[in-house]
């Protein structure tokens, strides 16, 4: 491939990376049948991938129990409301798997990672040289937080809360020493859109005021 042909397949632009995976995943599947493995992630990347694209995302990759996402891709861009998609995903895929019954049998608890930073993106999603769609430091970010994160919770960088503050609700969690980090990463715990907050809010006012 020529210079010219793969600058215009690449570029360099901002975006979300999610990562979600199972909790306890090793030990859950160490005694099944294979053919149970394989009925048990099918539903769940099934479940995971649909909620990733009714909101905007692009399903990236699946590794083992993982998915890996990522916003802000299309023709609009990057903004505040794609990295607000992602952390809305992320809630929206542990609702999404509650109470449900993998393959008949199987429940289970999963925790969400996100991080928000300058990629490389194969436009083309090519992958017959063994590398994915997009590529940069944000995505072991993402991973090592999904990987710290609280059962059933979702957790963002500083940068991801940094560009959504103002349409996700919060809260500041002690920062945890990463493998390959110098320093400790601060993390944040995602709530829930701050939207839907005001909108309950207004609803009450207008109830109370007939």
């Amino acid at each position: 491939m020529t210079a010219m042909a793969l600058a215009e397949q690449e570029r360099r632009q901002t975006v979300t990376v999610l990562f979600v995976d199972i909790v306890g995943f090793t030990s859950l599947v160490d005694d099944l049948d294979c053919g149970e493995v394989r009925a048990l992630q099918r539903d769940y990347f099934a479940i995971v991938s649909r909620v990733i694209r009714d909101g905007g995302g692009v399903v990236e990759k699946y590794v083992g129990d993982a998915v890996m996402a990522v916003f802000g891709t299309s023709d609009d861009g990057f903004g505040p409301e794609a990295a607000a998609s992602a952390v809305r995903v992320g809630l929206s895929v542990q609702e999404a798997l509650r109470g449900q019954l993998l393959a008949g049998r199987f429940a289970v608890r999963t925790r969400v990672g996100l991080a928000t930073g300058d990629v490389i993106v194969d436009l083309a999603a090519t992958r017959d040289y063994g590398y994915g769609m997009v590529c940069g430091s944000v995505v072991a970010t993402a991973s090592r937080l999904q990987a710290y994160a609280p059962h059933d919770t979702v957790v963002v960088c500083p940068a991801t809360r940094e560009v959504t503050h103002h349409l996700i609700a919060y809260q500041e969690m002690p920062p945890v020493r990463v493998a390959g980090k110098p320093y400790p990463l601060d993390l944040f715990r995602a709530l829930e859109p701050l939207r839907e907050r005001v909108g309950m809010k207004l609803q009450l006012c207008g109830a109370g005021a007939e």
